[in-house]
């Protein structure tokens, strides 16, 4: 038993390593372009509770100088200075537009429904759903459109570099690409037909209108609180499309500030990076903090290759994601630690069906 501990070990890494060489070889870039839509883009932001990050997003949008797009922010009912913020912006920005939300329908989460009630509200051939603490620089905009156009894509989808400023950040929030980048080889999103070839990020989202005003996906899936990844399987087993990215330096987020947030943010879909089996994510969590055990006791004289093998993939994620490498290799087994506390908080959510996202439940 335990020696075919050794095989499961050495193919489980080995899996690890494909993946994330293949995303390593084959990152997708987005070209730099003259920084002009031909066509309308609509930005649009849900924001409940944003007064720390909605301000950074708008001046960002507002240093750039492209007329055609339009920024309309929906407010969801906001107990802090969030409304207050974005119309200032508006005042001062004729392409920034506040719209209140609805209250919310019964069967509907949130971010989804505010979301559904942006596109209502949007003009744009293209629709870019970004999430408040997002910031976007220089001329990505247009140049992510025009890469979309460039694959006729219905939808394009990035993973921020992600901004980690304390050490708990440090050694919480990379887990996502560590688990995104050794499970799935991100080309396979835009070239393989298979849904289960899908990956997405709702911090950004750019859809083609007319596909969206079709399957209306936030309608679709508007009780799920991982909306993004669904989306992005729907559109492929509808033959949409899709592409998702991940390393775009224009592209940023600092999405926790401390442990307890990071733990509560990511415990709403670690499961979902797994087909949403638990199972299966612990299966993973095993294999990467004990696979060296076996190793060690039936093939002691691999165990340095096995380790160096270990560190190549932090080393290779860290920069595919453009991530410190030294604080990722060193960091990497916080990210274990970090990420079984997520499993069981998971597990005890999901169990409870009930736990609160900014004051709403999102097992309602």
């Amino acid at each position: 038993m335990i020696q075919y501990s050794s095989y499961i070990a050495f193919g489980f890494l080995g899996f690890q390593l494909c993946n994330v060489l293949i995303n390593f070889l084959f990152r997708q870039r987005i070209p730099k372009t003259d920084g002009q839509n031909d066509e309308l883009l609509s930005v649009l932001i849900p924001a409940r509770d944003e007064e720390a990050n909605i301000g950074n997003l708008l001046e960002a949008l507002r240093n750039i100088k492209n007329d055609r797009i339009e920024i309309v922010v929906c407010n969801d009912h906001s107990t802090d200075n969030t409304e207050g913020i974005i119309r200032k912006y508006a005042e001062n920005d004729a392409r920034v537009r506040l719209v209140q939300s609805d209250d919310l329908p019964n069967g509907w989460l949130g971010k989804n429904h505010a979301c559904s009630q942006l596109a209502h509200q949007a003009k744009g051939r293209y629709l870019l759903f970004l999430d408040a603490d997002v910031v976007v620089l220089d001329n990505i905009l247009a140049d992510v459109v025009s890469y979309s156009k460039r694959y006729k894509l219905g939808l394009l989808s990035v993973f921020p570099t992600q901004i980690t400023a304390s050490t708990s950040e440090k050694c919480t929030v990379p887990l996502m690409n560590y688990i995104l980048l050794t499970l799935l080889a991100l080309i396979f999103v835009r070239v393989s037909p298979f849904p289960s070839h899908a990956a997405a990020n709702g911090q950004f989202m750019l859809f083609d209108a007319e596909t969206y005003r079709k399957l209306h996906p936030h309608e679709q899936f508007k009780n799920s609180a991982v909306e993004d990844i669904a989306i992005s399987r729907y559109y492929k087993s509808k033959k949409i499309k899709t592409a998702c990215l991940t390393g775009e330096e224009r592209i940023r987020c600092r999405m926790y500030h401390s442990l307890k947030s990071a733990r509560d943010g990511f415990s709403k879909n670690i499961f979902m990076f797994f087909g949403n089996v638990p199972v299966l994510a612990f299966f993973f969590w095993t294999c990467a903090t004990f696979g060296i055990v076996p190793v060690l006791i039936n093939n002691r004289h691999l165990s340095l290759p096995y380790l160096s093998v270990m560190v190549l993939v932090q080393v290779l994620y860290a920069l595919t994601s453009k991530q410190n490498v030294l604080a990722t290799v060193l960091c990497f087994p916080a990210y274990l630690f970090f990420m079984l506390q997520v499993m069981i908080r998971a597990l005890k959510n999901k169990k409870k069906k009930n736990y609160l996202w900014k004051g709403r439940n999102i097992y309602s």
